[in-house]
């Protein structure tokens, strides 16, 4: 038997819809971030209240993640009672790759299916026992964990600066990654990858500086009391604080990440339904925190209003048409992101994939500007250009400009490619 693979002719198709659903879920956020959900006829802007929900929106990106067992349901249906009539030809892969001169088009490499069936059975390299098998399923509570803490800390931090920036401090995710693979997976690391970690702290750094120096407002409606220099010097201040919290969420993002390298390096379950317990898990704990979080702090008076306030921010969800559709939308976006992402991943080069990450933010940054919810910065281009460098020369795809620091291959930190579930 066989597994399942993308046909050629659609990769271009999914890398496309995985880069517009990614894109969407960055500027989708931002946009909720906008809405007035409070005080909104008031002529001073100032006493005007946003939607500013993040622990709300890490479970709307778990119900776009349960949407996985969407895709798992029509499979297995589609295995059942449609494939028993279909005969599958296997595709060999090295021997298509050897035919075609694209050295890109010779990564296609995947021989693992999305959803499993009786017709085809998943060609991991691991034969023992699985860890996951019965009740330890449970075990993938523990990343989905790690992405509550990560996601809600990226999307505070996104209130307080520009998507573009939130978008560009992800990269830092690149450095604790490598140095979580060296101490808990025993990877190694190369001198020109260390050096990689150092640049790709410094292109964050300048990201930083540049939303610091010259900070947008916090909503396009606030621009005109901006003006003033204490208010000018708050926004630095709130800009340098959300760039600490969505650098610091990539601590959680690399633990994530290191820990479904673990369990999938010594289990056969298909990575979409690694998504799909993830998000069911996630789901149930988040909500579970937010109960507990408005009973202790939401209640009170100091917390009333508050992100911890559960009952305030259901209320803007369901009463504000604009919160409640993009919530929607960001559901489906994310939904669609994890299905086209673990569709293509492994499908394509780690170039391919740099460069997906790469216009993502780029885009990202583009409509942005368009829309005219941040401003044009240098240092923040310089800062994206470092980051973009060191992170391909960390992951081998251009060489190191020193001849002393090239080796002739580099080891896969993560060789299951774990994905950004957002």
């Amino acid at each position: 038997m066989t597994s399942i693979i993308p046909a050629r002719a659609i990769i271009p198709f999914l890398v496309g819809m995985m880069l517009l659903t990614g894109v969407c879920n960055t500027l989708l956020t931002k946009y909720q971030d906008n809405q007035c959900v409070r005080n909104c006829d008031d002529p001073d802007p100032l006493k005007r209240k946003h939607f500013e929900q993040p622990v709300i929106q890490t479970l709307q990106m778990f119900v776009g993640e349960m949407g996985c067992w969407v895709v798992v349901g029509i499979m297995s249906l589609w295995s059942r009672y449609v494939s028993k009539s279909t005969t599958y030809e296997r595709i060999d892969n090295r021997a298509a790759a050897a035919e075609d001169d694209v050295p890109d088009d010779a990564s296609i490499r995947s021989h693992t299916p999305l959803t499993d069936s009786p017709s085809t059975v998943t060609s991991s390299k691991y034969d023992g026992p699985s860890v996951l098998r019965g009740w330890r399923v449970v075990l993938l509570s523990l990343p989905a964990i790690c992405d509550i803490c990560g996601t809600t800390l990226m999307n505070a931090g996104l209130l307080l600066v520009a998507a573009s920036i939130y978008q560009m401090t992800r990269g830092a995710l690149v450095l604790f990654v490598g140095v979580f693979s060296v101490v808990f997976l025993r990877r190694k690391l190369y001198a020109f990858q260390w050096l990689s970690l150092v640049g790709v702290m410094v292109g964050v750094a300048l990201v930083g500086l540049a939303g610091a120096i010259q900070p947008d407002p916090k909503h396009p409606s606030a621009e005109a009391t901006t003006t003033a220099m204490a208010d000018v010097g708050a926004d630095a201040l709130k800009v340098i604080i959300g760039v600490l919290m969505i650098a610091g969420a990539q601590i959680f993002t690399a633990t994530q990440f290191v820990l479904e390298e673990y369990i999938l390096e010594r289990s056969t379950i298909e990575p979409i339904r690694v998504v799909g317990w993830e998000g069911l898990f996630g789901f149930t704990v988040t909500l579970l925190g937010m109960v507990i979080l408005h009973f202790a702090i939401g209640r009170t008076e100091a917390g009333r209003y508050g992100p911890f306030d559960m009952v305030e921010g259901w209320r803007q969800f369901w009463e504000y048409k604009s919160v409640f559709a993009s919530s929607v939308l960001i559901m489906i976006s994310i939904g669609g992101f994890n299905f086209f992402g673990l569709s293509v991943t492994r499908s394509v080069s780690a170039t391919s994939r740099s460069t997906i990450d790469t216009c993502r933010t780029l885009f990202i940054w583009i409509v942005s500007l368009g829309l005219g919810w941040e401003t044009f910065k240098w240092l923040q281009v310089v800062g994206f250009a470092l980051l973009v460098y060191f992170t391909f020369l960390f992951n081998g795809i251009v060489q190191p400009p020193f001849e002393f620091l090239r080796v002739r291959a580099v080891e896969e930190l993560l060789p299951e490619e774990p994905i950004e579930h957002n």
